[in-house]
């Protein structure tokens, strides 16, 4: 069960946003007072409640705004309890304080913004002396592992009890934490207005992660990045397993660079089954691989792990994306047709894509020529590929058969800015941005005004999802529904 949090400073804005939450399915809100200006009424506030309600009243130091007194706030928990409501959230300091009373249910709960600790067992042990019915500890994660132990302390207890990793490092908590034995995780009405870092909105946990479907036969996948925020896989991946009916969950990892190996090793006890790889794990990734394909070992990078007993199973999928793009848009593919051979290629960018595209390029006997901001790592490239190199200032300078920009130059928000020159250009060219979003960048937007043939960021994206998606569960995955997940989501960003 999903408990969406309420923090409206005006008692009627409480009540009519709880009413639209039942409506949209929610079975069980908080109601935090400590965001009610003024004299809160509580009678007001549960009165012909829709729904059962979760009752906390937070000081500054447990992540609340409650300007009072603790005499005050005391009061108002012990009147909530009085009122009958069917849970109240005590902090543990405060639990010894407040008797139990009628029906009302005990949450006894500690919150950490600064960290983990280490003794999460004592810390259950001292809460659950404390008469609860429910165990709540939210800590501050500050390295993966802190959602394992987390999760794994939920697991053993004997109350029931929520464990939450707070912050972006531990959303994978807040979802994977009713397969763990859970009885509710936390949510926020909208994602603008999270009342604890990390914490997803409703509509998030309901329609992209299904929280409610998820049980211990679920297969987790995800993707492993720092930052992750951004990232639109957990969007598409969990509409298409949806589609398809798949009991799987696709998850953000944030993954910090000195953490990548303690996360791999933990990757079988979360369940994770596939990765997806993105910066600036695409080459660390390698040294815990225990089999990679011929791209993998060609590139040097990798973008998709499959975990299968004790293998790690890596391959790029940028690679056959941008290829697959870039042969159809000159006219076919395969070995009996070969419409990049002989053709010069200039590849704006030498990171992980950059990368993966020039293999391509090269693989397919075009003439390539890489060209980045950072001169050391383009030759660097171009020495390990065998193929030329100019720097990025000259790069106009090279009037190539195909173009492509493996760069972050015009992405959102940076969308006026281009990698290359409009008034270099020319009608012949196939110009690649491996920008998505925008899916029109000025590089897009400017070889479609020169007459150019054009592939965008978002087909390769949609591309290598697919291939992923057939990595993770054997199956085609849906392009349409990826290729229109991605649109609406870019076009609600921008309204």
């Amino acid at each position: 069960m999903i408990c969406v949090s309420i923090g409206r400073s005006r008692h009627r804005h409480v009540i009519a946003e709880h009413r639209h939450l039942v409506e949209q399915g929610a079975r069980l809100v908080e109601l935090r007072l400590d965001y009610v200006r003024g004299d809160v009424n509580i009678k007001r506030l549960i009165t012909n409640r829709p729904c059962p309600v979760i009752i906390s009243c937070r000081r500054e130091a447990d992540g609340g705004r409650f300007p009072g007194t603790e005499a005050q706030r005391r009061m108002l928990l012990r009147t909530a309890i009085a009122e009958g409501v069917e849970y109240v959230d005590l902090e543990d300091d405060l639990a010894g304080s407040v008797p139990r009373f009628g029906k009302t249910k005990r949450i006894v709960s500690l919150h950490d913004f600064r960290r983990t600790p280490d003794d999460l067992d004592a810390i259950y042990a001292r809460l659950a002396a404390l008469d609860p019915d429910v165990v709540k500890i939210c800590t501050m994660a500050n390295h993966p592992h802190d959602n394992i132990r987390m999760l794994r302390m939920v697991q053993q207890a004997k109350l029931p009890t929520i464990g939450l990793c707070m912050g972006d490092i531990g959303v994978p908590s807040r979802v994977l934490g009713g397969r763990y034995g859970a009885p509710f995780t936390y949510a926020t009405f909208h994602h603008e207005r999270a009342l604890a870092p990390g914490q997803l909105s409703f509509d998030e946990m309901v329609n992209v992660y299904r929280y409610e479907r998820i049980d211990k036969d679920t297969e987790v996948y995800g993707v492993i990045a720092d930052p992750v925020g951004h990232s639109l896989s957990p969007l598409i991946h969990n509409a298409a397993f949806a589609e398809r009916g798949l009991n799987k969950v696709y998850l953000p990892f944030r993954v910090p660079r000195e953490d990548l190996a303690q996360f791999l090793d933990d990757a079988g006890e979360l369940g994770i089954k596939g990765l997806s790889v993105t910066i600036p794990h695409k080459e660390a990734v390698l040294a815990k691989l225990t089999k990679a394909d011929g791209a993998v070992q060609g590139i040097g990078a990798c973008n998709t792990i499959v975990l299968a007993g004790k293998d790690r199973l890596g391959f790029n999928t940028d690679y056959h994306a941008a290829m697959s793009s870039l042969e159809e848009a000159m006219g076919g593919a395969g070995d009996d047709h070969r419409p990049l051979a002989g053709k010069k290629a200039l590849v704006l960018g030498a990171g992980g894509v950059g990368k993966a595209i020039a293999y391509g390029l090269m693989r397919r006997e075009a003439q390539v020529v890489v060209s980045d901001g950072r001169n050391d790592v383009a030759r660097k490239l171009a020495s390990r590929f065998g193929c030329h190199h100019v720097e990025w200032a000259k790069r106009h300078t090279v009037i190539p058969d195909v173009l492509v920009n493996c760069t972050p130059v015009g992405m959102h928000p940076n969308v006026d800015e281009s990698p290359y020159p409009k008034h270099h250009l020319r009608p012949t060219m196939v110009v690649f941005d491996a920008v998505y979003n925008p899916e029109s960048t000025l590089l897009v937007k400017d070889a479609r005004a020169r007459n150019c043939r054009v592939v965008t960021g978002l087909e390769m994206f949609v591309r290598q999802a697919c291939f992923q998606f057939k990595h993770f569960t054997g199956q085609d995955g849906p392009a349409d529904l990826m290729r229109d997940v991605i649109r609406r989501t870019i076009a609600a960003a921008k309204g």
